[in-house]
């Protein structure tokens, strides 16, 4: 994830707090939740889905979240500039918590899906201002840290928050996968409101938020998104999947069009837009978000869909598929980790990343090949593949926008590819919810469920997947070459 952060504030210009150390864990600790959450439900879908059913709205869950959590990081970030960090930061967790505590509660997967959404809206401040407020308490000599343990984070929600859901998945149940955020969540609650220095308002600053920008364009992806569903919902009556020109198909999706369109117009009027058209000249900016948005694709159905292909088609349990999918989560960390250390050292990324692109197209179509008696080492390499070609596009994108945008552009650019990577996701996920129900439906009457789930997952990654990695190479190829300016 990339995350646009704060300029560091002087010595002077520091709030006193109670104790720095204590309270930099409390925050730090909320954004652990908050990419924790990200993570950590993908192993206990299937059996969510059993329970509550909805297996229309699968990916439903995850997609929720990530909407709601990335259209709010803007209003929060320019809401705290003038209400402070604490009510913003206090507001957020608690919404978070809240969401949380009405996740486990659910009793269907409708009501699942809405507070998700909450949990989302909460989410959104905890990732940006937690930085932000780093950046205000912590001295600049020591902002490099930060960002390691930023790092370090990641990369421990990556490899153990689908062990984590599977674990609480069998051995408790999936509710709490969401209760387990409360306790954690009231101690953190606790620690900011004792320690943080009391809020107050800068009525000097301006509040200029793209309200309008917001509400369209989260409307036009939810359409997109609801109509993309309704493709693959079964028409009452007749037992056939909905035809895309079914009304309850084609209409959300022609609203979306027209939403879309509304909103370029919005933007190109308001002072500080969501998504700042201008900005599509730069040839880097350009290229590098295409490649992020795309990117997500293969990243987003993998740690949707191959859990769910472990225990639907090979009968494992919640804890097992979390396991299972551990070549692809540690790749990704690896590949994070070595894309950082090479980039900074030869001042290069152009090959590195395409070469990423590369591994990540490659590892999807592989899993084209997927039949039920594929061997668990298969499925192992090409998940390792995948992972190493996704982890690039996490930390390299970001030193390779830092380095080649112009300097008033840097925090703008590098936010921008966190934001387009959600939204990616997010589109990808109900493409291949859509993709594999309709498999699923050709293939299971005639070979049976274990092999439709099979066959399913393999057009998903490799269609989805593959297509989306075709892009993000086509945009890497494009991109500008030579040396990064690296500014420290």
């Amino acid at each position: 994830m990339s995350v646009q952060t704060a300029p560091p504030v002087a010595a002077s210009a520091r709030p006193p707090v109670k104790n720095l150390s204590l309270l930099l864990v409390a925050v730090f600790g909320g954004m652990f939740l908050a990419l924790l959450d990200s993570t950590i439900v993908g192993t206990a879908l299937p059996r969510i889905v059993e329970e509550l059913g909805g297996a229309s709205l699968y990916t439903w869950t995850v997609t929720a979240y990530l909407l709601a959590s990335t259209i709010t990081v803007p209003i929060y970030g320019r809401l705290s500039d003038v209400y402070g960090r604490k009510f913003l930061l206090v507001t957020g967790l608690s919404l978070f918590l809240l969401g949380s505590a009405l996740c486990a509660w659910s009793p269907d997967m409708v009501w699942l899906i809405a507070f998700r959404a909450v949990q989302g809206l909460g989410a959104g401040a905890l990732i940006p201002l937690s930085l932000a407020l780093a950046a205000d308490l912590i001295p600049v000599e020591k902002l490099g840290k930060m960002q390691g343990l930023l790092g370090v984070m990641m990369g421990a929600s990556m490899i153990g928050g689908p062990y984590l859901g599977g674990v609480l998945t069998d051995n408790v149940s999936w509710h709490w996968i969401f209760l387990i955020n409360l306790p954690v969540g009231v101690v953190i609650l606790g620690v900011m409101l004792w320690a943080l220095p009391k809020s107050t308002r800068d009525r000097s600053v301006k509040v200029r938020v793209d309200y309008a920008g917001i509400a369209v364009f989260a409307l036009a992806v939810s359409g997109l998104l609801i109509g993309l569903t309704q493709k693959s919902a079964v028409e009452a009556g007749t037992g056939e999947l909905r035809d895309w020109s079914d009304w309850q198909v084609a209409g959300p999706l022609a609203a979306a069009a027209v939403l879309l369109v509304v909103f370029v117009l919005i933007e190109r009027k308001v002072a500080e837009p969501l998504i700042p058209l201008g900005m599509f000249k730069s040839r880097a900016y350009t290229t590098f978000n295409l490649a992020s948005f795309f990117g997500a694709f293969g990243m987003m159905t993998a740690m949707v869909f191959l859990p769910r292909f472990f225990q639907t088609a090979h009968g494992v349990s919640a804890t097992d598929s979390g396991l299972r999918v551990y070549p692809m989560m540690i790749g990704m960390v690896i590949g994070s980790m070595g894309a950082s250390i090479l980039i900074t050292r030869t001042f290069r990324y152009k090959a590195l990343l395409a070469g990423s692109a590369v591994l990540l197209l490659a590892g999807t179509v592989l899993f084209g090949q997927l039949e039920h008696g594929t061997s668990p080492l298969e499925t192992g390499i090409w998940m390792a593949v995948i992972g190493l070609g996704v982890g690039p596009m996490l930390s390299g994108l970001t030193i390779a926008v830092q380095g080649t945008v112009e300097p008033r552009h840097i925090g703008l650019a590098t936010g921008k590819l966190s934001f387009f990577r959600q939204i990616g996701g997010s589109v990808a996920l109900a493409l291949a919810g859509t993709l594999y129900i309709q498999d699923v439906e050709d293939i299971a009457p005639a070979r049976g469920l274990a092999e439709a789930a099979s066959g399913a997952t393999g057009s998903v990654l490799a269609w989805v997947g593959g297509i989306g990695a075709a892009v993000m190479l086509l945009a890497l190829l494009a991109a500008p070459g030579g040396k990064l300016t690296l500014r420290r």
